[in-house]
């Protein structure tokens, strides 16, 4: 028997945009009660108005922010699945070319925005369990994390720092029913992350997925998390490392038609 979202509220992270939008919707879809998260109030409005779903402004890297959001969410019951999809990549610049500042933001969101919304709700987390006999932890990390390549030093480090902060949670919750659940992407094809990593280069962010035959798209990867929360209660999905046919690797991309070697 699937985990069952009655009663449940899952909160969802970057929540304006790409993945965190389509996880909204998929979730929402499925009947559970959502609270969208993100800095932009415009967009989280129209995602209420076509899901239904609750809203909050906030951004992850403010400890003001996240308390505000604490005290919101316990408005509505508490959190039971904390899903901290809240992430960026800044910039292609190789590691000895590199600002640190850009790498210093990207640590913020990815590494310490995950930190401090697992510190902040881990107590309804737990409260959840208690009542539900399960809580979930999910948090986007990527195949970056446990590949690196040129250009992609401060994402591949910040992506890492998210798998390995999971990895020592999953070892601190052990014991508990509150299941950390890793989500890992390649390539993925969405109107904002690409082009914010290239600075605004359209020409550039087009190259990325020319003639490449199905990159994942954000609702692919919310399919995923949909799936993750929803198995029986007593299973977890550790790690999911997902690409597009096309990515067998981050430095093997095919460009062109899929085809069978006859």
């Amino acid at each position: 028997m699937n985990t069952k979202p009655e009663g449940r509220l899952a909160l969802v992270t970057g929540a304006s945009s790409g993945i965190g939008q389509a996880i909204v919707r998929a979730l929402c879809a499925d009947g559970w009660r959502v609270l969208a998260v993100a800095r932009r109030a415009g967009r989280l409005a129209l995602l209420a108005e076509e899901t239904g779903c609750e809203t909050h402004v906030a951004d992850v890297t403010q400890d003001s922010d996240v308390q505000s959001l604490v005290g919101y969410a316990a408005g509505l019951g508490g959190v039971g699945t904390l899903i901290a999809n809240a992430g960026v990549a800044i910039g292609t610049e190789e590691v000895g070319e590199a600002d640190f500042a850009d790498w210093q933001a990207m640590f913020d969101v990815n590494v310490g925005g995950t930190q401090r919304m697992i510190k902040a709700f881990l107590p309804q987390l737990r409260a959840s369990a208690a009542q539900h006999g399960v809580a979930d932890i999910v948090a986007m990390s990527s195949t970056a994390a446990f590949i690196s390549y040129e250009g992609g030093g401060g994402y591949n480090a910040a992506k890492a720092g998210v798998h390995a902060l999971l990895g020592a949670l999953r070892l601190e919750l052990a014991g508990e029913p509150i299941r950390v659940i890793e989500i890992a992407p390649g390539m993925v094809k969405t109107d904002e992350f690409t082009l914010l990593r290239t600075r605004g280069n359209q020409a550039k962010t087009d190259a990325l997925y020319q003639d490449v035959e199905n990159p994942l798209v954000a609702k692919d990867v919310a399919d995923v998390v949909r799936y993750a929360v929803s198995v029986p209660s007593h299973v977890n999905l550790d790690l999911i490392q997902m690409k597009p046919v096309a990515q067998a690797m981050q430095y093997k991309l095919h460009r062109g038609p899929l085809r069978p070697k006859l």
